[in-house]
């Protein structure tokens, strides 16, 4: 699936206005809808590639969705005057209803949330290969149960729809969070069988076994769930994935689809990126916005914060693989420039008591070229879920069951990786000799193995909820508020099911 996704919006309706009296009978023979459509499985694999477009656009993974997880946690710092109010108000904690960054996350889980219902809903009577069909509908459901996933952890009690909406009667109160959980934990157990271990070719970037194993995996444990949740992380275990020998092979354009590579959305560089909401588009290829967004040679919208370069040990040599530093070399390898202060725009960073601009590396291009200006054809794949998060959830699910031990054995691995080889736990940094201790070494490694990776933002929320930490880490949190998002008012505005007496406290 490195290949341009294109896919035309279906629609359910179609209203014409015209002088002519008749013009309402009339059947159009051109028009997609969804009473023509889906008729196929070829059909069906089209929509499901339209769906897969929604989460590679703007308002996802193209660019709001690593906004709105990073601007959440404390991995990330204002790059300075540049980075837009909307944004900034996430990331300060005075954020509103109008926000029209969670607003565009919001309508990005609904869009893809209507076009995978319309396949699941219409698949049955569709004629073609059954087990192509299966497994299509199973991709479906896997993009439908991550879509709630983060909708609920967001924000709490959100309508769920598990067919699609025909009309605008057709809208749902909120359901409750719980609720919302459950309907995700069923549809990824029962979805499992029909997706494949693995794919290839062309097939590649679709959602696997692995892959819905791994967020059933991260739903238990965010529902604080360790039984549960060490049970599906074990299954992942035997599927054959592993971690690279080198670090960065993770977040670089010529390594995608590693063995440590458990889902991710690919992205190509042979084209701009279109700044389109759902993905769509004929003339261009898909790329994806983050390496201008973060680079130090591009906008610089948002640095590491102090907090995580802090974070480092001394010698962890995954601090220069995740961050660039004034001096490093960038560029072409063949022929590597030096990244001068004079390049990078925005604020400083206090690494260690000293001031000086420090940028992300990962996820930037600057690995192999240099961006210049304005750069969009970042073509580099982007690892929602990767063998290494798998290793430290089950670490933190043998420390809460009880076995501290195993919990060490899956932490040291990940520093045992070639390119790391950091000393075992315990360290005199960090002592392992409670539960707690471990806690702590747990979430210390987490934030620096995942750093920028958008998984800091929900480990808080599930770490704070089940009372694992120790300081809080944002420091504009007030509680009984800023657990969740506000809904969207153009959600409440639009939906008579919603009034604004059931806004989320504190908005």
């Amino acid at each position: 699936m490195k290949t341009k996704i294109i896919f035309f919006t279906i629609v359910t309706s179609l209203i014409a206005n015209s002088c002519g009296e008749n013009v309402l009978d009339r059947q159009s023979t051109t028009n997609v809808t969804t009473e023509n459509y889906y008729k196929t499985v070829d059909e069906l694999n089209s929509a499901l590639t339209g769906s897969y477009a929604i989460l590679q656009g703007t308002n996802l993974g193209g660019r709001e969705y690593f906004f709105l997880h990073d601007l959440r946690s404390d991995d990330v710092a204002s790059g300075g005057g540049q980075l837009e109010t909307a944004r900034n108000q996430i990331l300060i904690g005075s954020l509103g209803s109008t926000n029209s960054v969670l607003t565009s996350v919001w309508n990005g889980f609904y869009r893809l949330i209507h076009r995978v219902n319309a396949i699941i809903e219409n698949a049955p009577d569709a004629t073609g290969d059954a087990g192509v069909k299966a497994r299509i509908v199973g991709e479906a459901r896997f993009l439908r149960a991550w879509s709630y996933f983060q909708l609920a952890a967001f924000w709490g009690d959100v309508p769920l729809y598990d067919t699609y909406a025909k009309g605008f009667d057709d809208v749902k109160a909120r359901t409750p969070q719980g609720e919302v959980f459950n309907f995700v934990i069923s549809e990824l157990n029962s979805l499992q069988a029909d997706l494949p271990v693995s794919y290839s070719g062309n097939d590649l970037g679709r959602a696997s076994r692995g892959a819905a194993l791994t967020l059933l995996g991260k739903v238990y444990i965010f529902m604080g769930d360790y039984t549960n949740a060490k049970t599906q992380l074990e299954a992942v275990k035997g599927m054959g994935y592993a971690l690279v020998d080198n670090y960065f092979d993770n977040f670089k354009e010529e390594t995608e689809y590693n063995q440590e590579s458990i889902f991710e959305l690919s992205y190509t560089s042979s084209g701009n990126f279109n700044w389109d909401a759902d993905g769509n588009g004929t003339t261009v290829n898909e790329s994806w916005i983050r390496s201008q967004e973060y680079s130090a040679v591009g906008w610089r919208n948002l640095i590491p914060s102090d907090k995580i370069l802090n974070e480092y040990e001394a010698n962890d040599p995954r601090l220069k693989d995740n961050f660039f530093f004034i001096g490093d070399k960038y560029g072409d390898p063949a022929a590597p420039l030096t990244l001068t202060a004079d390049k990078v725009q925005g604020n400083s960073s206090n690494f260690h008591g000293v001031s000086q601009k420090i940028s992300w590396r990962k996820y930037s291009v600057m690995y192999k070229l240099d961006p210049g200006g304005y750069y969009d054809k970042i073509g580099i794949n982007y690892r929602m879920y990767r063998y290494a998060d798998v290793l430290l959830m089950l670490a933190e699910c043998e420390n809460e069951v009880g076995t501290g031990a195993a919990a060490l054995t899956y932490m040291n691995m990940i520093r045992d990786r070639a390119s790391v080889s950091m000393p075992n736990y315990p360290t005199a940094d960090f002592p392992c000799n409670s539960k707690e201790e471990i806690t702590r070494a747990i979430i210390h490694e987490r934030q620096v193995e995942l750093a920028g990776e958008e998984v800091r933002n929900f480990d808080i929320l599930r770490w704070r909820k089940n009372g694992k930490l120790a300081t809080e880490p944002i420091s504009y949190f007030e509680a009984n508020k800023f657990e969740l998002l506000p809904i969207p008012q153009d959600e409440i505005n639009t939906n008579k099911d919603i009034p604004q007496s059931e806004q989320n406290p504190g908005y």
